[in-house]
């Protein structure tokens, strides 16, 4: 090992008037600046290499000659030989001293722990700045204070022809300050009539009035930078910007074409649909409208035709061939949603009539069940509303103030999209319903699984979960909420690959354990199946069905795929 350096004995004098052992000082931000001096062998590893320093334009440092005259230059030559290497260390340290020091430190031989906390003292400030980038170099503080005592200047004459900027505290400013005499004296340090804090406070105010930053965020020159200096101030079109509007951008930057990307589509459709695309949307996931958006109009064109000629086809002689179904549709339609004065007008339905019948009959394996047809409603309604003035309730609305063409069209795209859903939950319909038995068997299952507390209570006063859990089923939940809430609802379900028929499941046991609290204080089965029957939803939004549709993802993403998982008694 290479014998310490003479350099390495100044850490070794004076140890009885040192508090401590002496650690070695790094840079702040940046590794130090090392150049060795010609012929000396450095300790560093071959990896290093020193940083050559930058000139910097229009800025004034000062440079301290042998005679101790000040200097100002715009571009400084650095002087590498200011920075010494100790080589007695494990770690490369490094230790500052300006030209002086070091030549009374040659004369002297010695020196005391003043005297080197003195010489290391703004090592700190050293590759923390962009005007601090020379290590031999300082910013004068002279010349600092000179560059201040413009600004207040400057700033009290704008002040006076401008009015005040805003703060309630005034700057003391002497009238002195303008003359020479009082430049020469604070050249050469002496007092003048303006307090330190005066200055500080109206160096702020106008940063803060020029840069639009807060005063507490400046941070004085040649000092470390914090990593979070403070909370930037937004601009004021980031300020204004509206999430709904941002999220409506996105959805229509997507659906531009000419290929929209379903997988997309749907992971921004999950967390609810903005209502000026919601029609649209909708169209397309539920494998009305194809991905190609250059063949909608053709596509539209077509099905729409083709509804009608379904309707001049059967409709005309429905009492004649299949009355028994007309009966009970005809039956149905006033009950729907009777607290909804649009249900009750006779236009609409006349048109839900149609839908049904046709598709009672294009199904015989099911026809019509009582149920179905409220699985038309969320369509109706959110393609009515692109139709609806912003100012009017979308309940209140008059249909026959509509044009007939646009009746029609929305008739046809009601039919196609409920065909589409109906598609995937058939067996919920046909004969026994035996898809809906299977549910109701699962979700007690699944209940069992997540909440036997709850389970147990059920059993224990003997209600049966097809009791209450046909309709959620059957209905799809549509008369345990309100309307608003079912077509949040359901933009989930459409962006669910099997929203319907598998996803259901996971949303109604999540909706049966938020009312746990209050099922477990029923202590009969009558009780328990009155609150059951009537849950109390009528307060619920969109962020209710927010949270209903998270915990029933996370319930399908534990049990989905893992049939015996946390089972009871596994």
């Amino acid at each position: 090992m290479e014998s310490p350096s003479k350099n390495s004995t100044f850490w070794k004098k004076n140890n009885s008037s040192l508090p401590g052992s002496i650690k070695p000082v790094y840079g702040a931000n940046y590794p130090p600046r090392f150049t060795a001096p010609p012929g000396a062998k450095s300790s560093l590893p071959n990896t290093f290499q020193p940083c050559r320093p930058q000139p910097l334009p229009g800025r004034l440092f000062k440079r301290q000659q042998p005679d101790g005259e000040l200097l100002t230059s715009q571009t400084p030559k650095p002087n590498p030989s200011l920075v010494n290497a100790l080589p007695n260390t494990g770690t490369p340290s490094f230790r500052y001293q300006s030209p002086n020091k070091r030549n009374e430190k040659k004369q002297k031989g010695d020196q005391s722990f003043q005297e080197f906390q003195n010489a290391v003292d703004d090592a700190w400030d050293v590759g923390d700045d962009d005007i601090c980038r020379l290590t031999e170099l300082q910013i004068s503080t002279q010349a600092s204070q000179s560059a201040a005592l413009d600004v207040i200047r400057s700033h009290q004459s704008a002040s006076s022809s401008h009015g005040p900027l805003g703060s309630s505290s005034s700057v003391p400013v002497s009238s002195s300050l303008t003359t020479p005499q009082t430049r020469a004296r604070t050249r050469s340090g002496e007092k003048t009539g303006v307090t330190e804090r005066g200055k500080r406070e109206a160096m702020q105010r106008l940063a803060a009035q020029k840069g639009g930053l807060s005063p507490s965020a400046i941070i004085p020159p040649g000092r470390p930078r914090p990593l979070n200096p403070g909370i930037r101030r937004k601009p004021q079109s980031e300020e204004t910007i509206d999430p709904a509007a941002g999220r409506r951008e996105r959805f229509l930057k997507v659906l531009k074409g000419p290929c929209i990307s379903l997988q997309e589509l749907r992971s921004l459709s999950w967390s609810g649909i903005p209502a000026i695309v919601r029609p649209t949307v909708w169209k397309i996931l539920a494998g009305y409208l194809p991905p190609n958006v250059d063949r909608w109009e053709a596509i539209l064109q077509k099905k729409r035709d083709e509804y009608w000629n379904y309707v001049s086809q059967y409709y005309e002689s429905r009492l004649e061939t299949d009355a028994d179904i007309f009966r009970q549709i005809h039956i149905d339609i006033p009950r729907m949603a009777p607290l909804i004065p649009i249900f009750q007008q006779r236009t609409v339905q006349e048109i839900f009539e149609r839908i049904l019948f046709i598709w009672a009959i294009r199904h015989p394996a099911s026809g019509y069940v009582q149920g179905i047809n409220d699985l038309v409603t969320p369509f109706f309604l959110v393609f009515l509303q692109e139709h609806v003035p912003e100012d009017q309730l979308i309940e209140e609305f008059l249909l026959s103030d509509l044009s007939q063409e646009i009746r029609d069209h929305m008739e046809a795209d009601s039919f196609w999209c409920v065909s589409h859903l109906l598609a995937g939950i058939q067996d919920n319909y046909t004969f026994a319903q035996p898809g809906i038995q299977a549910k109701v068997q699962q979700l007690k299952e699944l209940t069992n699984r997540i909440d036997a507390e709850l389970h147990d209570h059920l059993q224990s006063h003997e209600v049966d979960y097809l009791q209450f859990s046909f309709r959620w089923m059957n209905n799809i939940l549509m008369r345990e909420l309100p309307l608003p809430c079912t077509i949040r609802l359901w933009d989930t379900y459409l962006s669910e690959q099997d929203g319907f028929a598998t996803f259901h499941l996971y949303v109604c046991a999540a909706f049966l354990k938020i009312w746990r609290e209050e099922l477990l204080r029923q202590k009969d089965f009558q009780s328990l199946m009155l609150l059951l029957q009537n849950l109390p939803t009528h307060t619920w939004d969109a962020d209710n069905i927010g949270l209903l549709v998270a915990e029933a993802f996370r319930l399908k993403f534990m049990f989905a795929d893992a049939p015996k998982h946390l089972l009871k008694n596994s």
